[in-house]
């Protein structure tokens, strides 16, 4: 199988097996009208196995998003096809309208016009919680 290096764009690599469509479908990239290529379980040293998103345009990607859902994962920015940066993540102290409460007396709930807002309470275990209402995120 071939996947021709992009030109210009994103390069989003390093994704553990598995999670590139969770990832695809968090960051709306099919509503993208560019060429968009998904690679899993492609063979890596490091990873044993890992997962490869391929944008052929230039954008603003929500990082702290790509950081809750890996935080492991690389992005790399590609311009005249060579990488001209390359941004290690880690995990956002909050994430906004990511995850939804579980907790069905949160406000949330009931106002659905506010923001699912959450912070990280645990570093290690990757835990978070609803600011409203504490409530623990589900994964």
């Amino acid at each position: 199988m071939t996947i021709d290096s992009i030109k210009n764009g994103i390069v989003i690599d390093h994704i553990a097996a598995g999670k590139a469509m969770e990832l695809y479908n968090i960051l709306g990239l099919g509503k993208l009208d560019c060429s968009v290529a998904i690679l899993k379980n492609v063979t890596s040293g490091k990873l044993g196995k890992k997962d490869i998103i391929k944008i052929d345009t230039n954008l603003d990607l929500d990082l702290d998003v790509i950081g809750y859902v890996d935080p492991n994962i690389t992005v790399n920015m590609i311009q005249d096809g060579k990488r001209v940066e390359k941004r290690q993540l880690k995990l956002p102290e909050r994430v906004t309208n990511v995850i939804r409460c579980k907790n069905p007396r949160c406000i949330t709930s009931v106002e659905q016009e506010l923001p699912q807002v959450f912070k990280l309470t645990d570093r290690e275990k990757r835990i978070y919680r609803c600011l409203y209402c504490e409530t623990q995120a589900g994964k």
